[in-house]
């Protein structure tokens, strides 16, 4: 026998081992690469379609976030902004400071001057108000023979309307508050006619200088004064008046004459009504202050001289 048939045969058996199943490790891969690309090609839309004003702004924001915000002047933002001053928008380049440091606009204001524009605003109203009651009186053929007692005339207090006795013709009652129909009517035509301002009004009642003889111990011609004054303010409610609008009523006796030069002339009992400007009525209001109630009007070139000298030339009547 050979010696190649003595020699064992050996038989190499060898074992496959199954790998494991990696079919989806690839879509994470390129998962994350297509959301790089993305990423990318947003980042150079971005860049493609900003200016260069706000790419520089921008760019500096991030370098130093809190620069603008600590120590103020120029920051984020492009040059087109005039102002300097604490902007929201982080894209300009310049005027970005920290609040507070800019001062507000200083603005003069002339007081005198604007005192003086109220004032002459005021004296136009009023003198508008003069008008309509005279014109009010003139179409009314009731009240219009009455046009003669009523005396208006602009003064430094206000527009003043005064009503005047005349002879044979007067207001009130002899020694009385009790007015006659005819001062009724005028009063409530006067108290429509001021609802159309906001002034507000003083009352003033005047007698004459006859010693009052009713009787009644202690009653004289100042509690009458003030009675036809408070009766005065209740016909101008009558007529439409706010009753708040009234400020003073006063009856002043024979204290202040029309007519100094006739202390009995009818023309001195009289109602007066000052529809009060702004700086008269501040003073009335404080304590302690004054009103001019009835210093003579100055006579205008459309003031009704017949009547006066009608009244003056009469004889004189009780109050």
């Amino acid at each position: 026998m050979s010696e190649d048939s003595e020699r064992p045969i050996v038989i190499k058996r060898v074992k496959k081992h199954a790998r494991g199943h990696h079919a989806g490790a690839w879509k994470i891969a390129y998962a994350d690469f297509v959301t790089a690309m993305m990423a990318f090609f947003l980042l150079m839309w971005l860049l493609g379609s900003t200016t260069g004003g706000d790419l520089k702004g921008i760019a500096e924001y991030f370098q130093t976030p809190l620069k603008v915000a600590l120590m103020g002047g120029s920051g984020s933002g492009d040059s087109s902004s005039l102002v300097k001053g604490g902007g929201q928008d982080l894209t300009r380049s310049t005027g970005q400071v920290m609040k507070g440091t800019i001062e507000a606009e200083k603005k003069t204001i002339n007081l005198k001057a604007a005192e003086a524009e109220l004032a002459r605003k005021e004296a136009a109203k009023l003198q508008d108000l003069k008008k309509r009651i005279e014109q009010a009186i003139e179409s009314n053929a009731a009240l219009k023979p009455f046009r003669n007692q009523m005396l208006l005339d602009i003064t430094t207090e206000g527009l003043r309307i005064q009503i005047v006795d005349e002879y044979n013709r007067p207001m009130f009652a002899s020694g009385s508050a009790q007015l006659q129909s005819y001062s009724r009517d005028i009063l409530r035509e006067i108290g429509k006619a001021l609802n159309d301002v906001p002034n507000r009004i003083s009352i003033s009642g005047h007698t004459d200088a006859q010693a009052y003889s009713g009787g009644n111990k202690g009653y004289s011609n100042w509690e009458l004064s003030a009675d036809r004054a408070n009766a005065a303010r209740r016909e101008l409610i009558g007529g439409g008046l706010d009753e708040t609008r009234v400020l003073r009523v006063v009856g002043l006796s024979s204290a202040v004459l029309f007519d100094f030069s006739n202390p009995l002339n009818p023309i001195n009992r009289r109602i007066s009504i000052i529809v009060m400007n702004r700086r008269t009525e501040e003073a009335v209001s404080k304590d302690g202050g004054t009103l001019e109630v009835d210093a003579k009007p100055d006579v205008k070139p459309d003031a009704k001289p017949d009547a006066r000298d009608e009244a003056t030339n009469a004889a004189a009547a009780k109050p």
